[in-house]
């Protein structure tokens, strides 16, 4: 049995970016491993050369008959792992090499955990290290408006999951990562390695930008229903956003949020970063 399962959905994903994907765990330094990649563009045969073209045992591929979406094909592969870690992993990223490795120390060390992310270094359209908070109470006080464990960055104890019945819902579809920290947050504990761990490709197309107005109502949901939830981290979270408020907030016709600077940090929708600014 492998100590670890990679576990990577593919969709119309670009073969080279695929490839980079792909080669960035087999040379990983931690070598027990099960690489689980699962298409869910089944009419694709350019993404079945690219997998099929390695000759690597530890590389499990396989296809859904027809498309069933993100969650649908995130659930199937949580069935298929075998591994006693779940690293999560999409289909264009980049893993540094001693991820797993830091991943697998990290949660031997410290059973209670049961989530740990670390730094994503983002490339292409933008390029930045995005910031997370790294202990537990930090992190679950700002899961309270935002996801802030980075998810193709993430390894999960499987048992958490299986032990509380919890899996992706496809209603929050295109957030149904931040849907998984928040059915998490009762029963587990989350640690953010300070250290890059993987190397996130930002593009026109990513899930983010053509997705963006269904993201943020997804979003709104689940930070609203977490703060009705967890009322002592909302109002902790409450109280570090009056240390840091907001500078300026531009809507639309007066109520649709377009643009919003907080934390020196200027913000599409209210909730994606852009760019980092400094106040003279």
């Amino acid at each position: 049995m492998p100590r670890v399962s990679v576990l990577t959905p593919v969709y119309n994903t670009n073969p080279e970016h695929l490839r980079q994907c792909i080669e960035s765990i087999l040379n990983q330094t931690f070598t027990d491993f099960e690489f689980l990649i699962l298409n869910d563009s089944p009419d694709n045969p350019d993404l079945d050369a690219v997998v099929k073209s390695y000759n690597d045992k530890r590389i499990k591929y396989a296809k859904n008959e027809k498309n069933i979406g993100i969650s649908g094909t995130r659930n199937k592969l949580l069935k298929m792992a075998r591994g006693e870690y779940l690293a999560i992993f999409d289909h264009d990223d980049i893993s540094v090499p001693t991820r797993l490795q830091q991943q697998v120390d990290f949660l031997d060390a410290h059973p209670d955990v049961g989530v740990v992310s670390g730094l994503l270094q983002s490339f292409g359209i933008c390029n930045r290290v995005w910031d997370a908070p790294e202990h537990d109470i930090d992190i679950k006080i700002y899961l309270m408006q935002n996801c802030f464990v980075a998810h193709t960055a993430a390894m999960i104890r499987k048992s958490v999951l299986t032990d509380n019945n919890i899996e992706y819902e496809s209603a929050y579809t295109p957030s149904e990562d931040y849907q998984l920290w928040a059915r998490l947050i009762g029963v587990t504990r989350f640690y953010n390695i300070q250290h890059v761990l993987v190397k996130y490709r930002t593009h026109n197309n990513m899930t983010t930008n053509t997705q963006a107005q269904k993201m943020y109502l997804m979003w709104r949901t689940i930070s609203l229903e977490l703060r009705n939830k967890y009322p002592a981290y909302a109002t902790e979270m409450i109280k570090q956003n009056n240390v840091n408020a907001t500078r300026f907030r531009l809507r639309l016709f007066g109520f649709i949020p377009l643009i919003k600077v907080k934390h020196n940090w200027v913000q599409l929708f209210e909730f994606i970063p852009l760019f980092k600014i400094k106040w003279e």
